[in-house]
């Protein structure tokens, strides 16, 4: 029987490599890769059961949190994270036209403000066009001698183009953390824990008290991210990973125990191993 895991496509996004880098990590068997059309999908896919896993984008280390994934792990809490990589980034400029022939530049949104200071330098007056990912972006330019696109070097493989210029992200460091998703169980072991929380109200020293909670325990916090509620102007919801040791593996039941009577909503997305990971 095949695993079936879902990512965001089509053949050739940096997601691509991510589900296969985690699929191996965590031996899923018979592995097969299933491209979807947005992250909303990948996480359907999930909930609904008719993929294994998904595979999402959570966080860039340029651009921040990638909101479309924090939304969609808010609204399904049946969710949890299997495990993360972190991947580094490298964008191509990829064409089948020469660079000063270009009029128009396509990709995903954080991908184009990845790469914002060098389009200004090199292609000041090209029309920057979002799309729904890099691979969709380098599909789209095929044939097309005005148009480029930013993109991974596979996807320019698989469609035929050839590189105007690599690397163009801004920064050299650009790194992207994946997330591998499955419905239900969690897995309860590694170095990081996912929590999103909603408080009682919006008042003051609120998310103080709840952040304490995590400062008391002794554990560290290696992100914290907001995201409005969706239901009123000026209410959040908060994402936090917390990082572990082998001594507090245990300690979040713990923190959740703690958080609870502060949180209107509070959701435990699991324990998980987050590995540095170099795809060539």
């Amino acid at each position: 029987m095949s695993s079936l895991v879902a990512y965001l496509g089509p053949k050739g996004t940096y997601a691509e490599q991510a589900a296969d880098a985690l699929s191996e990590l965590e031996n899923l068997p018979n592995r097969k890769l299933i491209p979807c059309g947005c992250l909303r999908s990948v996480i359907n896919e999930v909930v609904n059961k008719r993929c294994h896993a998904g595979v999402i984008p959570v966080e860039n280390s340029v651009e921040g949190g990638v909101t479309a994934s924090l939304d969609a792990l808010w609204v399904n809490p049946e969710i949890s994270i299997r495990r993360a990589i972190v991947l580094p980034i490298q964008h191509a400029l990829i064409s089948n036209g020469n660079l000063n022939e270009i009029s128009e530049v396509l990709s995903h949104p954080q991908a184009l403000a990845q790469c914002s200071d060098w389009l200004t330098k090199h292609l000041p007056n090209a029309l920057q066009l979002p799309t729904s990912s890099t691979a969709e972006a380098v599909r789209m330019s095929v044939g097309s001698k005005f148009r480029a696109a930013i993109g991974s070097r596979k996807a320019a493989k698989l469609q035929g183009l050839h590189e105007l210029a690599f690397p163009i992200n801004d920064v050299a460091g650009n790194r992207t953390r994946f997330l591998l998703l499955q419905n239900g169980h969690q897995v309860q072991r590694g170095d990081i824990a996912s929590i999103a929380f909603s408080l009682h109200a919006n008042s003051p020293g609120a998310l103080l008290d709840a952040l304490k909670c995590i400062a008391r325990l002794g554990l560290n916090m290696s992100r914290i991210e907001s995201r409005p509620s969706k239901r009123e102007l000026g209410e959040y919801v908060f994402f936090v990973d917390v990082e572990l040791n082998k001594n507090k593996q245990t300690i979040i039941q713990e923190l959740i125990n703690k958080l609870n009577p502060l949180c209107e909503n509070l959701i435990h997305f699991g324990t998980y191993i987050s590995t540095e990971f170099t795809i060539e």
